[in-house]
């Protein structure tokens, strides 16, 4: 079964940036569109954008486009989300997962991201 690990997260002020990592066990993300997640308290967990294996499509929830970047290293089995000019409100755990998430994809445990005004 397939482990996902995401790190990275941190405290940043307002504009500062990020770099999570996702990377996974038991399972490869060959062949397979990986996503990236946040829930911020007392919200319900949102997509925040994906990348396709096969052509490196990228595709990004509106809230971040512009700010955010997603990059995957096939070979090394690791998903990438660039956060930079990093509002309050990207304040939230990050999750990465495939897409789209099935009910059997299990979850990592994310990583913490928290922007300070």
């Amino acid at each position: 079964q397939v482990q996902l690990v995401e790190s990275g997260g941190g405290l940043v002020q307002t504009g500062g940036s990020l770099r999570l990592s996702c990377a996974a066990s038991g399972e490869t993300f060959s062949g397979f569109t990986m996503g990236w997640f946040r829930q911020a308290p007392g919200k319900e967990r949102e997509f925040v954008g994906g990348i396709r294996w096969s052509d490196f499509y990228i595709f990004y929830a509106d809230a971040v486009k512009g700010r955010f970047t997603i990059s995957r290293d096939n070979a090394k089995n690791m998903v990438y989300l660039q956060m930079n000019s990093l509002k309050p409100e990207d304040t939230a755990v990050y999750y990465c997962n495939f897409w789209p998430v099935s009910a059997s994809d299990p979850w990592g445990q994310g990583t913490q991201v928290t922007v300070s005004s």
